[in-house]
């Protein structure tokens, strides 16, 4: 494709719109013969640094909001139309692929992946097109623009023709509304889970993080909300946002019951009984419902349908031998944790609960207290333990944790989180349920600059045994 089709918004000269562009890339790294690099501004470089290494790796020209002499074509933009620029060109060099697929936009603190995978295989159960992109899928919860269309694309292009739906669900995090990492789409349903503390790192207060998940609410970026109103940020954003709501609570949910077999309750008059466990699943599963109907499916083939929904890897999974128990789960938040605790509660029959957690190192550490006052006053036992530490202390970053745990509270610090999951086991008698928390599907451990393979699942399966 030549680079004038590409960026057909944009006056080039002759030459410079006859460079053929089969690639858009804004890592220099990823460059190959025929790539058309964004030097886009970051966090502690700009791209402008890089356009020559984009050239030695194969790309052909570049695009960039400050004039620079180099070794390749550089078309010059403002600044502000870099972002549109580059999901534009992001989506035409693949074909568009967003035009033939209805999108599903989910952003919150907590269930994004849930309920981004659950609405997948809801899709699919339903008999339609049905996939996510997320945490579970790419390296970032959101992918960059370049690799999200092209992930939009591979997707489209493995789809039946002949199904009546074609939906694709996207986890939103709040990092890709304030890079514009979703700029050029516009979403079918966007769907508000909740908001709690996270990510203050980054966006330093809870406003602020909140203004900029409700960027997704507005006419620009989505047709219609879904939201979950029992979180205060959520009823705060449905009667804001100037977008047709579905308000969702968990009082949706009727006659309720739980167990490590599944869950069942009836919602809209309709029963559903469906294989995921845990409450918030409960919370999770309303919400892909109500998603989906929005899509305009029959509200008595979604509840039938939730039967034969998927469980999402790494959240309250559930792993056992004949007399022992553990659930593995995600969650990394105080009130994340918070919830898995207060749901494996219902689902035990007075047992124990023995906790093995950490927080990760270089991310917000002013939730580490927090999630040890959660953690002790909820468990019987609570063993700190490492996530994945990076560049931090594995020590310091547990003495955080335990700053904030209870006084009285059964407290064990293990740094080594297999020593900390085999210490749990051994603690463990029958109808005591471990709980693995932080890691949920994570296959590997940041220490340092080592990437170790680690899978808390593998590990409890191998010790069960």
């Amino acid at each position: 494709m030549q680079l004038g089709d590409v960026l057909d918004s944009v006056t080039l000269d002759v030459a410079t719109s006859a460079i053929e562009v089969n690639h858009v890339e804004i890592d220099s790294r990823q460059c190959v013969p025929g790539t058309l690099f964004f030097a886009m501004p970051g966090e502690t470089s700009h791209g402008v640094k890089f356009v020559d290494d984009a050239a030695r790796h194969g790309a052909v020209a570049a695009v960039s909001s400050e004039p620079l002499g180099a070794v390749i074509p550089v078309v010059v933009v403002p600044q502000s139309q870099l972002h549109a620029l580059l999901a534009h060109a992001s989506s035409t060099i693949v074909g568009r692929p967003e035009e033939d697929l209805e999108l599903v936009g989910v952003t919150g603190t907590n269930g994004k992946t849930s309920v981004t995978s659950l609405v997948a295989s809801l899709a699919r159960a339903l008999g339609w097109n049905g996939a996510s992109i997320g945490t579970l899928t790419n390296e970032r919860t959101t992918p960059a623009s370049p690799e999200l269309f092209r992930s939009l694309a591979k997707l489209a292009a493995g789809f039946d023709e002949r199904r009546p739906h074609s939906v694709v669900a996207l986890e939103v995090s709040s990092h890709a509304l304030s890079q514009h990492r979703v700029e050029g789409l516009r979403f079918t349903v966007t769907a508000f889970t909740n908001l709690g503390h996270d990510h203050l790192d980054y966006h330093r207060t809870m406003e602020e993080y909140f203004e900029v998940k409700s960027q997704l609410f507005t006419r620009e970026h989505a047709k219609r909300a879904v939201i979950w109103c029992d979180d205060s940020y959520g009823l705060r954003l449905a009667d804001m946002t100037s977008l047709p709501v579905t308000k969702v609570r968990r009082s949706d949910a009727t006659d309720v019951t739980e167990s490590l077999r599944g869950t069942i309750f009836f919602w809209r008059g309709h029963l559903v009984n469906t294989p995921l466990l845990g409450g918030y699943n409960v919370d999770n599963a309303l919400m892909a419902m109500e998603i989906l109907r929005s899509l305009g499916a029959d509200e008595a083939d979604v509840s039938r349908s939730m039967a034969d929904v998927q469980a999402v890897p790494g959240r309250f999974e559930l792993v056992s031998s004949e007399d022992r128990i553990v659930i593995v789960d995600y969650a990394h938040t105080p009130e994340g944790l918070r919830r898995l605790l207060d749901d494996v509660r219902r689902v035990i029959d007075g047992g124990r609960i023995i906790t093995v957690f950490g927080c990760g190192g270089d991310r917000d550490r002013a939730k580490r207290r927090e999630m040890g006052e959660v953690a002790s006053t909820h468990s019987e036992i609570t063993i700190v333990t490492s996530d994945n530490p990076r560049s931090e202390s594995p020590d310091a970053i547990i003495d955080s944790i335990i700053e904030g745990t209870v006084a009285g509270a059964t407290v064990l610090r293990l740094a080594d989180r297999r020593s900390a999951i085999v210490e749990a086991i051994r603690l463990s008698e029958p109808g005591d349920v471990v709980v693995l928390a932080g890691k949920g599907h994570e296959t590997t451990q940041v220490i340092g600059d080592l990437v170790l393979p680690f899978d808390d699942r593998d590990v409890a399966r191998e010790l069960l045994k």
